[in-house]
Order: structure tokens, then sequence, then C-alpha cells
């Protein structure tokens, strides 16, 4: 019988990766937390108008990469591919604007689009994602940037690379779309396929292709500095401002646009070289016209989503996490050892240890082996003898170090132990 394996362009997430992904999660909720956002959850699969208006049917995730069908009640459904759409709608269908004031959301998930797989880039996918809805200060803008940089900074992640641009508002693009199309057209024939789909649909996506011919060709395009309103050239000015106050380095690139229709003014991208080609790992901007655009008041917003399936790379590339290890291996062989070895295992759980007890009944040696090979600092050793009079082996794994105690004595210890073995694992000495 064939072995049924995953769909193409999903993945396992294995125990010794899933390590990553905890101190990730771990390190966001608790930043987020400090900075007062709150988390959403919204649902995996929406109804397709929410990304066809909110995100654009020009755009290449609506137009070739949704995972689009029709539900049994005929209903056209759409796996989500981004993480801004929902969260704004949810935000207007629950009248969260009414509560006053700025809204600070963050989210987590599962997104969905139908790519070529590659390192990094998945057909489910994972992104974290904040969204600040009801200001129109630029200090939004600083405020989203520098967490993302404080995010990346907490992981340990260095060398990054933040890239940075306005698209205006929608006034402004609409004559800078024109001097685009004016300019691109006699080069139509040298475009790669893509760009010259592009041209009149969507010209601004022909700034950031990776084909080397067009890339050339864009080098001389013109620039959306020369389109922007005196509003918009202002508000660019003061983020730009805010950010050398924060002392977060920058890079202008007029060629970031962003690949959805919802961006006004400001667009970002954190990028690392380590990543190769697909070096974003977070990209972001403002959306002024979204919650209009989906049926609410008019609401400027700003907000970022962070792939974490590239940023994990990054994170293993830079051997940054450590395994997880339990505090104690306990080892029993014997009727009565292995009972009391299941006892004492929970006991100790139920004082705060992380405990892999050998469930295998082989010999002593071999269990000692699976001890040793679990980087844990101590081992519990349970016989027939130990299991009689209610006592166990202590062993140190590294010193070789080992005594004899009572099960009692054990358990009334704990937190010494504890402690003893939190300084093993700082030291690294397991």
């Amino acid at each position: 019988m064939d072995v049924i394996q995953a769909a193409r362009g999903t993945r396992d997430i294995l125990p010794e990766e899933v390590t990553y992904w905890q101190q990730v999660e771990a390190v966001a909720r608790d930043l987020l937390q400090r900075a007062a956002y709150r988390e959403i959850r919204t649902p995996i699969f929406e109804q397709t108008p929410l990304f066809e208006r909110g995100i654009g049917e020009a755009t290449d995730i609506v137009g070739k990469e949704m995972y689009t069908f029709l539900d049994r009640g005929d209903r056209s459904i759409t796996l989500r591919p981004e993480g801004t759409a929902g969260a704004v709608r949810a935000y207007v269908e629950h009248h969260l604007h009414a509560q006053g004031g700025v809204q600070r959301l963050w989210y987590l998930g599962s997104m969905f689009r139908y790519e070529r797989p590659q390192a990094g880039r998945q057909r489910q996918f994972h992104q974290l994602g904040v969204e600040v809805l009801g200001s129109a200060d630029p200090r939004a803008d600083a405020e989203v940037v520098a967490i993302a940089a404080q995010f990346l900074q907490a992981l340990g992640i260095q060398g990054w690379t933040l890239m940075l641009n306005t698209v205006g508002t929608s006034a402004d693009r609409q004559h800078y779309r024109e001097a685009l199309v004016r300019y691109f057209s006699p080069y139509a024939a040298d475009l790669d396929p893509d760009s010259q789909e592009r041209l009149h649909r969507n010209p601004l996506r022909i700034l950031d292709s990776k084909d080397p011919k067009t890339q050339t060709i864009a080098q001389s395009a013109p620039q959306i500095f020369d389109y922007l309103s005196d509003a918009s050239r202002q508000h660019f000015e003061q983020v730009q401002a805010l950010l050398t106050q924060l002392e977060i380095p920058f890079q202008l690139n007029p060629c970031l646009v962003r690949g959805l229709d919802y961006y006004t003014h400001t667009a970002f991208e954190f990028q690392l070289a380590d990543l190769g080609a697909q070096s974003t790992v977070c990209g972001g901007g403002r959306y002024d016209r979204l919650v209009t655009e989906l049926g609410g008041p008019e609401t400027p917003a700003v907000g970022w989503a962070i792939g974490l399936e590239r940023l994990i790379l990054s994170l293993q590339n830079l051997g940054a996490c450590a395994v997880a290890t339990p505090d104690c291996y306990v080892v029993s062989r014997g009727q009565d050892a292995e009972a009391q070895a299941l006892k004492l295992a929970h006991e100790l759980r139920q004082q705060g240890w992380s405990v892999e007890l050998d469930l295998s009944g082989s010999a002593f040696g071999k269990q000692l082996k699976r001890a040793a090979r679990s980087n844990t600092p101590l081992c519990l050793i349970l016989g027939d003898t130990e299991a009689q009079a209610q006592t166990l082996q202590l062993k140190w794994l590294k010193s070789g170090e080992q005594a004899t105690l009572s099960q009692l004595e054990l358990l009334q210890t704990a937190d010494e132990l504890k402690a003893k073995i939190f300084v093993c694992k700082k030291a690294k000495t397991v």
C-alpha cells in the first residue's frame, strides 16, 4: 500500500523544529502585550468578496494564488491568503471602532496561497501580524516599524535591512500609475511575461519584478516622489524623522510597492541577507482606505505581517534556539519500580519539573544511554532494590556524581535540586 504523504506545498513541523516556533510565539506574546496590543483570532476561511474587495482583483494573490471553492450552499469561500482583511472585517462587523480611540490588534495563524513551493515559502504558511486602526499619525507608522525591529532584536536576529517607501494617496498613485504606463509601454516587448500582463492592470508591480532585464528597464522609471502631494510628502518626511530619532536605520527604495492594492502612504520591508532571493521576512505599511472598502467608517490604519517560515529559517541558520531538554530522566526496571517511577514522575511534574519517563522496560544500560542522549542534567534510577526500600539513585550525568536518597527526601528537596538543574542548563554543562 502506498504511503500517504503531506500535500505539495505543506509540511510537517516536527518536534525538533517546534522549539523554534515556541520561542518565536513566546517572544511575540510578551512583546506585544507590553505594547498594549490585543490578540484577535479570525476564521481560517472567509467569503471570497472580502479578499477581492480588500486585496484587489488586479493583484496576483486574487488573480492567481487564492484557494477558492464553492461550499455546499454554492457560496464562494476562500482560504485566507493574508491576515489583514479578516482582521479589518472583524473590526467592522463587531463595531470595534465604537469603543473609541486606537485599536491595536495582533494575530498569528495559517495562511494559504497557491505558489511554487520553495525554502521558506509554502502553500500553507504562517504569519504573525499587527494592525493599528484609528490613527493617521505618523507616529503609528513609526511605532509598528519599531516593534518589528524590537521583535527581531529580541530573537537575536541582526543584520536586517529596513527598506522604506511611500505610495502616497489614491490620487497620487493614479498620477504615478499613468506615468509608469507611459514609460513602460515602449519597452513592452522586452518586459517579462508577468510584467507585460501588469502593464495596464497593475503597473506598480513591474517595479518589484525579479526578472533582470525588467529590473534594468525599471531603473530609469519615474519615481513616486515626483508625484506626491504636499500632504503625502510631509507624512513620509515625518515618518523618516521619527525612525531616525528612534535610531532605526533605513534605506529609501522607490521600487518598493508591496503586492496589495490597499496600501497608502508608508510601505516597508525588513530583509535578511541570509535568506537569499526570498529575503523579505516582514512587510507592511499604511492602508487608510481598507476599512471603508469593507463597509466601515473612514478609519486610517497601519500594520505589518511576518512570515514565520522565513523567520524560523533565519533562526536555524543562526543556531539561535536551544533544544528544550527535560529537567530529569527517570529510568526504572521491574514491576514495582516502574509503578513507583510513574508516580514519582507525576509528583515532580506537579512541582513544576519537566520529566521524561522511560517506558521501554529495556535493560538499564539501554535506558541510561537514552538518558544521556536527552541532554538532561539529572537521571533518577529505580530498580527492585530501590522499590523495596522506597529509595532511588540520583545521578548527575555530566560529572557522574551519584547518591542514594529516599523518594520522600527527593520530593522534599525538589526546589533545591531544581535550582541546581537550572544552573547546569544555563552553564551548558549537560
